[in-house]
């Protein structure tokens, strides 16, 4: 238990700069308390006391403002920054060092039973208000940008964005675990290849109606 906290408490420090010391950590950190919370809520889920196992995680939800179901599994050094809003789904499985941010959602896309939530490699970083839907598979080191929603599997090494999510970069080199200020706009980017498009068909259309003219003055 001690292991596990002195565990929490340096991944918190190695994620958030803004964390001044321990005691600051232990009191005022959402994130902290829910991933412990739901760590012994977890064991009490799989020997079978599943209602209080509920019980507990829905305590924490009230306390925390996160909600993680006692069934999700989840690996070490797990930190959810801010984390007001996150929603982790039973069968939802985070492998480990990975990163949430608030408003984040591991869900479901409907009634189906068996394996419905998403499962997360190792080392992913998922940004603000991103939502990963469905029984799909993101793989080791990959970035989802702030208010994608995912619903494919996920390369290793990528970076995804937009609504419905698409990869938009490979990373092979070394980043920061989510620079936003730096990553690409598809939809921006098709617009403007679009506006381009359309600014060479009215080139070419003027240039036409020039010819036409020329001629029949001609005539």
């Amino acid at each position: 238990m001690f292991a596990a906290i002195r565990e929490q408490v340096d991944t918190i420090f190695r994620e958030d700069p803004a964390a001044k010391g321990v005691w600051e950590i232990l009191l005022c950190y959402p994130g902290f308390h829910a991933v412990l919370i739901h760590r012994f809520a977890h064991k009490l889920y799989k020997k079978g006391f599943t209602t209080t196992a509920r019980a507990i995680s829905q305590f924490s939800r009230w306390m925390t403002g996160i909600e993680i179901h006692p069934g999700a599994q989840i690996g070490r050094r797990f930190f959810i920054d801010h984390g007001m809003g996150v929603v982790i789904g039973e069968t939802a499985i985070i492998g480990d060092d990975c990163l949430l941010y608030q408003g984040v959602t591991l869900g479901g896309t409907g009634k189906e039973r068996g394996k419905r939530h998403p499962t997360l490699g190792n080392r992913v970083v998922v940004g603000t208000g991103a939502k990963i839907l469905g029984n799909i598979f993101i793989s080791d080191d990959v970035r989802v940008g702030a208010g994608s929603v995912v619903l494919k599997p996920v390369p290793p090494h990528s970076t995804v964005v937009g609504i419905p999510g698409r990869v938009v970069r490979s990373r092979m080199e070394h980043e920061e675990p989510l620079e936003h200020a730096n990553l690409p706009d598809p939809e921006g980017q098709a617009i403007e290849q679009l506006t381009q498009r359309v600014g060479e068909l009215e080139a070419l259309v003027r240039h036409l109606c020039d010819r036409t003219e020329a001629r029949h003055l001609g005539n």
